[in-house]
């Protein structure tokens, strides 16, 4: 009679969990060390501008590489303005998606029309600028720029948010183009995070006699706020950093004219797209890093501030319990 063979043990203990704990916290080390290593990166290379211009270069719309004068107001304004038109458009076109695809769509419509939104995140964004170029701007220019100002040119502030040359190119055009790109990534966060609510909540609330939006609005809105949250700052973020697109459909002008949302202007990425590889060493190329610099600033209050509001809404949330 044969002996069966020994049961091997699986592997546990205190050198595995050990094992697991150093990769996982060593994981955590590099990410950090390797952000300080950025930001100081970042900050030797802007050394010289900081140092000549220091936060004056914050509020200076001067841009004359000639005169070796820098000013990264046009800049900051670029991306600030166009990003938060993206934002506008972008969250209730997602939320209206998101709402569509979980609450209303027939079910043979919701995996097609889920998997082509999501494919519109892999356009590459060279074309959309392209696309925005030749196909958007000429668009832009005759049936909503024109119009507009024919209509609101002699209104007091509208006037002035609508002045400039209705060419195609500018803030406007450059933001819309940002909203047509963050869209997929907006809205497939909030579908998934819509899916994820608890069918008995929602089922109850309907046997209540709520409507489709009470149940949006009263039970899968509060369920799921930080991922409606985290899914709009991913697509903020994602605005923020867009080089491309914008560098196409921006117009790329140093100058800060007026407010108005036809003119050309310039964003942070766009200028160092357009300017870095041309930048010799000295004031120029230290101001183009200056730029990185303030972009990295603005990307990380972004996210401390999603931070702050989602831990509110925690605090709200547990007061009211």
């Amino acid at each position: 009679m044969t002996t069966p063979p020994p049961v091997r043990k699986a592997r546990t203990g205190a050198t595995a969990d050990w094992l697991f704990a150093a990769a996982a916290r060593g994981a955590a080390v590099l990410t950090l060390g390797l952000l300080v290593a950025i930001i100081l990166s970042l900050v030797v290379g802007a050394w010289p501008a900081i140092r000549t211009f220091g936060l004056d270069f914050l509020f200076t719309a001067v841009w004359d590489p000639a005169a070796e004068k820098f000013g990264g107001l046009v800049m900051i304004y670029g991306t600030l303005v166009t990003s938060a038109i993206a934002l506008l458009i972008a969250v209730p076109v997602s939320f209206g998606i998101a709402l569509f695809l979980t609450e209303l769509s027939p079910a043979w419509l919701k995996r097609p029309l889920g998997t082509a939104i999501e494919l519109l995140a892999a356009i590459p964004s060279i074309v959309y600028g392209m696309w925005g170029l030749l196909v958007f701007s000429p668009v832009l220019s005759q049936y909503v720029q024109q119009p507009m100002q024919r209509w609101f040119g002699d209104v007091p502030v509208l006037g002035a948010l609508f002045s400039g040359p209705p060419v195609g190119l500018g803030i406007l055009s450059a933001g819309i183009i940002l909203a047509i790109m963050v869209i997929p990534f907006i809205a497939s966060v909030m579908r998934d995070v819509f899916e994820v609510t608890p069918p008995m909540l929602k089922e109850s609330a309907y046997g209540l006699g709520s409507t489709t939006w009470e149940v949006v609005y009263k039970v899968v809105l509060p369920y799921t706020k930080a991922g409606v949250i985290g899914g709009i700052m991913l697509g903020l973020g994602r605005a923020l950093g867009e080089t491309m697109a914008v560098t196409f459909v921006i117009g790329n002008m140093n100058q800060l004219n007026s407010i108005s949302l036809f003119e050309a202007a310039n964003s942070i990425t766009s200028a160092l797209a357009n300017e870095f590889a041309e930048a010799g060493p000295g004031l120029h190329q230290a101001s183009l890093i200056y730029l990185g610099l303030v972009l990295f600033f603005i990307t990380f209050v972004v996210l401390a501030l999603s931070k702050l509001l989602l831990a509110r809404l925690e605090k709200r949330e547990g007061a009211k319990t």
